[in-house]
């Protein structure tokens, strides 16, 4: 070019402690309002266990995209078998939202969004877990869900980038921001522009202030493909450069992000530098996903209180962490300084790495 700790935000913040898989006949400890919960993490609510897919507080399971429905609990009624015949899973058929289907390892799925039959098992913003004999809950159309609640105004986005290509409009971002529903959408309000802004200041300075679409430098073109790969470069050896705002690069990481996004992008990785939301959401990707030389994800650490110096290791530590290169850990404190006053917000502490 990447665990989360608890997060004390107040006083009275309450922190869940981590419950095991409930069955069907047994609730996990109720879900509460107040308290905080991580990836993996259970809950009851309204006779159905919920599991937490990402960081959360007060959002009401059933309610929010980051519960998956675990089921019924608590003595509720076991749906008939028959309930539990739905269609095996089949690559390229179009599932429309609300299907569900059994997949190839026995689980099931439910289409959260339509789809042209990804892989439920990496496609996870086109699918969802399913406990097979619940009703489908999901209310999801074909249309993205709204992302008006962003907490960079247009108007700010454009204060932060006064020079930028036109290639990285604002409508790209912000329709790139329905991947990953819990991107600057998780914790407190604070918590979510401190997340924007650190998430911005890395895109600035890996693209210049979003100026660069692509890698500059053509001589590293051809070093970016590992052939030892089993599906290999069909794009070709000198393919996989950097590009778009976290200057994705090398063959592993296009097929990575492609299957995770539901795009072809080993096949076709020039829809990075030709689709401003495509560019956007291979960033969001990175962002959200990935720990890269660091020990956590960009967002992980930003939403557990790390800091930003630990979204600097996850993207670029082995080159510029650990006094490697203080001048340009520097240029993204600086701009992340820059863009939390922008948005009115305290940059945190542990700001370097």
């Amino acid at each position: 070019m990447a665990a989360i700790a608890t997060i004390v935000v107040g006083a009275a913040l309450t922190v869940a402690v981590a419950t095991t898989s409930a069955s069907a006949a047994a609730c996990a400890t109720p879900w509460s309002a107040s308290a905080v919960y991580t990836g993996g993490m259970t809950a009851s609510h309204n006779g159905h266990n919920w599991s937490a897919k990402w960081w959360t507080q007060n959002e009401t399971p059933g309610s929010a995209q980051v519960w998956a429905d675990q089921g019924v609990c608590g003595g509720g009624t076991t749906p008939p078998p028959s309930s539990c015949n739905h269609p095996a899973w089949v690559r390229g058929q179009f599932y429309a939202a609300g299907s569900v289907v059994k997949y190839t390892d026995g689980k099931y799925y439910i289409a959260e969004h339509d789809n042209p039959g990804y892989d439920p098992t990496i496609s996870t913003w086109y699918w969802d877990p399913y406990t097979c004999g619940t009703s489908p809950t999901t209310t999801t159309t074909s249309n993205p869900p709204s992302t008006g609640g962003f907490v960079v105004s247009e108007a700010q986005f454009q204060q932060m980038f006064p020079n930028r290509n036109a290639f990285y409009t604002y409508s790209g971002l912000k329709a790139a921001l329905s991947a990953y529903p819990g991107f600057a959408n998780t914790g407190s309000d604070t918590v979510k522009k401190q997340e924007a802004a650190a998430f911005l200041a890395n895109v600035n300075h890996e693209t210049g202030g979003l100026v660069h679409i692509v890698e500059q430098n053509q001589a590293n073109y051809p070093h970016y493909c590992d052939a030892s790969q089993p599906y290999g470069c069909p794009a070709g050896q000198a393919a996989y450069y950097g590009r778009g705002p976290i200057q994705l690069s090398w063959n592993f990481n296009y097929k990575a992000a492609g299957d995770a996004l539901g795009l072809p992008l080993l096949t076709n990785p020039w829809l990075v530098q030709n689709d401003a939301s495509v560019a956007w959401r291979t960033g969001l990707w990175y962002w959200n996903t990935q720990n890269g030389p660091g020990t956590m994800t960009p967002h992980n650490a930003m939403v557990g209180g790390h800091g930003f110096g630990q979204t600097i290791r996850s993207i670029n530590g082995a080159l510029e962490c650990d006094g490697r290169n203080p001048a340009q850990v520097q240029s993204r404190v600086d701009a992340y300084q820059r863009f939390t006053s922008i948005l009115g917000v305290s940059p945190g502490a542990n700001l370097y790495c």
